[in-house]
């Protein structure tokens, strides 16, 4: 069953916390068709699943970052600066999600979300290979630009009509 959730809705659930790409709880919760109290509960049951690097526990200030992030249309994450405790997850705790959740659903979530996770790889690597190549074009453009003004100060030199000065008679003089 590809594309039960467009990539794009996933897309926009993925933020940036502490230089990793995660999911919230509550988010996770909707895809998955679970209430997030469920979800967090069956995080917290399985403490060997969820190490800290796979399930961040959002700090205050983390928490009314993302909370900015709310759209004029209602957003669900509107209530978000005024919840206590938010989980975030990073790719592999959604993938331990699918375990512990148990569900087919959120099984075939978690095949979109890889997928997603994947794509914004592969998106984020082609901006970096472009970004190298043009500080490459950049750099070779400078060296040109300093060729081409050196070119064009010697043809202004040869350009310059050369002083005068009185040419000495070549040969004998008879006196």
């Amino acid at each position: 069953m590809k594309g039960l959730i467009p990539a794009e809705i996933i897309e926009r659930k993925i933020y940036l916390v502490r230089g990793r790409k995660v999911m919230l709880d509550r988010d996770l919760a909707l895809l998955y068709e679970v209430e997030t109290r469920a979800l967090n509960q069956a995080a917290r049951r399985n403490p060997d699943s969820f190490p800290e690097d796979f399930m961040l526990d959002l700090a205050r200030d983390e928490i009314l970052r993302i909370s900015q992030f709310v759209t004029s249309s209602g957003d669900h994450r509107a209530p978000l600066k005024f919840s206590k405790r938010v989980l975030a997850f990073t790719e592999q705790g959604v993938a331990m999600l699918s375990s512990v959740l148990r569900s087919k659903r959120a099984t075939l979530v978690n095949v979109e979300i890889m997928r997603t996770f994947v794509r914004l790889r592969q998106v984020i690597a082609t901006h970096k290979e472009f970004a190298e190549k043009l500080a490459d074009l950049e750099q070779r453009i400078g060296k040109n630009e300093l060729d081409i003004r050196t070119v064009a100060q010697v043809i202004r030199d040869l350009m310059q009509p050369k002083e005068d000065k009185p040419k000495r008679k070549i040969g004998f003089s008879i006196p």
